[in-house]
């Protein structure tokens, strides 16, 4: 098989797609990105690149997408519904995994790489975990190889899972948790997955395989809790699991407490009463290379988010929940005039800090109460906070909203 030259990535707006753009090329692959809304792109350094190109259009489009996957040797599917559709994530998630195929079949695609869910195969495993398991069998079905990466906990700054554990640790010292916090996992780094992702590309051999990958330790989610509050710089937290919280109640509890939406944490909840742990050691035979440990994993990604130098943020993958008709496309005004003593670049760049823990320019107590009163009704209020405290892209999350 001759080495890739063009590679497709479906999901280049996503938290691993927009890392995974950047690191393709710098290998000097030439990439093409398909995405709905092309302005989301504008936040990437990458966006100029000689080497680039986009693609507008959705997964559902034939056209769209035989225009985009035409001439590519590989193809990433980094695409998942789940915060975009709600309850029908998985039958959401089944469509486009088949139109993804047939595109492929229907193009010169020699590969298609996709990153699962790692979770135990028998009958019992969550809503979430089985959803990616199917989109996996879907892929594989067809008459193009494709590698399954199944990986537990992705940690990192800007994740969903690193961000949920922050903002718990943060500000709960006393936790009432369900039993699924005594519950094996193996995280990993954002930088071992995409160091995956990459290398696989110059391995023959990982082609039509399902490989687990995860980080040197596997403990349980009560343990990284406990290191996320130590790289914090706070204190032991008491931790006392009980049998009757439920995935729902577990997540509206997350939903409360951290910035991620209760419909987004639940299916988040449910995958993590099942064990997730790597199988095998395939990974490391087929492209060898030591992986990050649980503690430097949330170190680095502790010091990039007190740093502001998120790269990618969970919340700016495709539209938010409840997000009205408009949102995305057309834009609605509302213009409003004010003299100011400043110059324009200052202006503009106080303008773009609203939000997160910034706020507004006045009338703080009513701020945070306008933040509660969204929070009442299902949104994450003065939780939700920000990529980058004073960089503002189109795309992105920094107010409120449900």
């Amino acid at each position: 098989m001759e080495t890739p030259q063009r590679i497709l990535v479906c999901g280049a707006t996503g938290y691993v797609g927009g890392r995974l753009v950047a690191r393709l090329l710098e290998q000097g692959y030439e990439v093409t990105c398909l995405v709905r809304s092309p302005g989301k792109l504008s936040k990437f350094a990458w966006q100029n690149s000689p080497k680039l190109r986009v693609v507008a259009g959705g997964i559902d489009d034939a056209t769209k997408m035989d225009e985009a996957i035409g001439d590519c040797q590989a193809a990433y599917y980094l695409v998942h519904s789940m915060q975009s559709a709600g309850g029908g994530y998985a039958q959401r998630d089944r469509e486009l995994a088949k139109c993804f195929l047939k595109a492929a079949e229907r193009s010169g695609c020699q590969r298609i790489i996709y990153l699962g869910g790692l979770g135990e195969m028998g009958p019992n495993l969550s809503n979430h975990l089985n959803s990616r398991r199917e989109v996996a069998d879907i892929l594989q079905s067809g008459r193009v190889l494709a590698t399954v990466f199944r990986a537990a906990m992705i940690v990192g700054s800007g994740s969903a899972s690193f961000e949920t554990l922050r903002y718990l640790v943060e500000r709960l010292p006393v936790m009432i948790t369900p039993r699924w916090v005594k519950t094996e996992t193996q995280p990993i780094a954002i930088r071992d997955v995409l160091r995956y992702l990459v290398t696989c590309l110059q391995v023959p051999e990982t082609s039509g395989r399902t490989i687990d990958i995860g980080g040197k330790d596997i403990m349980t989610y009560e343990n990284v809790m406990q290191i996320t509050a130590s790289k914090l710089g706070l204190g032991r937290r008491t931790i006392v699991p009980v049998p009757v919280l439920t995935p729902k109640l577990s997540s509206l509890w997350i939903g409360l407490v951290t910035p991620v939406n209760s419909r987004i944490a639940r299916p988040l909840a449910e995958g993590l009463r099942n064990r997730t742990v790597c199988r095998n050691k395939d990974a490391l035979r087929l492209m060898p290379g030591e992986c990050l440990g649980i503690e430097e994993a949330i170190e680095a990604a502790v010091g990039r988010t007190r740093d502001g130098l998120i790269e990618t943020r969970w919340s700016t993958a495709g539209e938010m929940p409840h997000d009205p008709d408009w949102a995305g496309g057309a834009t609605m005004q509302d213009k409003r005039e004010i003299q100011v003593n400043g110059s324009l670049e200052a202006t503009f760049a106080e303008i773009k800090s609203i939000g997160g823990q910034h706020g507004y320019w006045g009338a703080g107590p009513l701020w945070s109460l306008r933040g509660w009163m969204d929070q009442l009704v299902g949104g994450p209020g003065l939780r939700r906070g920000r990529r980058h405290p004073t960089e503002l892209h189109y795309g992105e999350a920094w107010i409120f909203g449900v």
